[in-house]
Formats: C-alpha cells, structure tokens, sequence
C-alpha cells in the first residue's frame, strides 16, 4: 500500500478538477489541434471529469457538464462510440437540470449519431436539443446552445 501524499487529497481533486476542465476547454477551442493535442485534450477533460467524481462536493450539474466535456472532445477526434457513451452518461446526470443542461447533453448526442451515419436518432436528439434551447429563459445561453445546434446537419 502507498505512503499517504504529501499534500491535502481533497485540495488536490479542487485543483485538477479545474484546472483539466480548463485545458480541455482551451483545447476544444483551439481549430487547429495537432494529434498529440487531440489526445491531450482527451485526456484533461477525462481527468477531469475523474478528480470531480472524487470531490465531496460533486453534483450532477458538475457530473453533467464533465461528461458533457469528454463527449464533445470525443466528437472533436471523430470517435463517435465513445462520445455517445459520455454524452448519454452526461443526459442521465442532467435529468433533474436546467433545459440548457439537457439541451448540451443531447446536442453531443446528436454530434455523435451524425458522425456515425445514424441520421434518425441524430435528427431525434436534435430536434429534442431544440425543444430544451426553447425552454432556456436566460437568453445568452439559449443563444449558445442554439449556434451550437446549427453546426449539426
């Protein structure tokens, strides 16, 4: 069995749960991403959305957001299989959310059945995205989700 750390566990999960969601973030961003950093951006928000799961103060908004995060880096490296998997884990967490926490959740939904060809289901998804941007009352986030939702065809 290892040592115990040196350092406070609990600050650490604060600190690597957001400073990885951030450089997913700038990653995700970035238009012209090498493949080193295609998998770095993988990776942050994968740790993430791990060192949330690990806090005390986790929630489901947090939990739906990480998922959400590795489900649009997955759709960003064209690996639609796994952004599905995030993207319905980060649907599950949004469930008792805001409509812009389900409207994201169901917009990497979409992204995801579109790279893989599934034109119905990603239309579904689409279309429920849609109805959740309309039940947004803060206008800079419906605005948000709905330009997002226009890159998805």
């Amino acid at each position: 069995m290892a040592d115990a750390p040196a350092f406070n566990i609990t600050d650490a999960h604060k600190y690597f749960s957001a400073e990885n969601f951030n450089k997913a973030w700038e990653l995700i961003e970035k238009s012209d991403r090498t493949g080193e950093e295609n998998l770095a951006m993988l990776h942050a928000a994968i740790a993430s959305l791990w060192h949330w799961s690990q806090r005390e103060d986790v929630s489901a908004k947090n939990l739906s957001i990480g998922y959400w995060q590795v489900s649009r880096a997955c759709n960003l490296i064209q690996q639609p299989d796994l952004a599905r998997v995030y993207g319905l884990q980060s649907l599950k967490y949004a469930a008792e959310l805001d409509p812009f926490y389900k409207g994201y959740a169901c917009e990497t939904l979409a992204r995801a059945e579109m790279q893989s060809g599934n034109r119905v289901i990603m239309l579904e998804y689409l279309n429920k995205a849609r109805d959740f941007a309309q039940q947004i009352t803060k206008d800079e986030e419906k605005q948000l989700l709905l330009h997002d939702l226009e890159s998805i065809k």
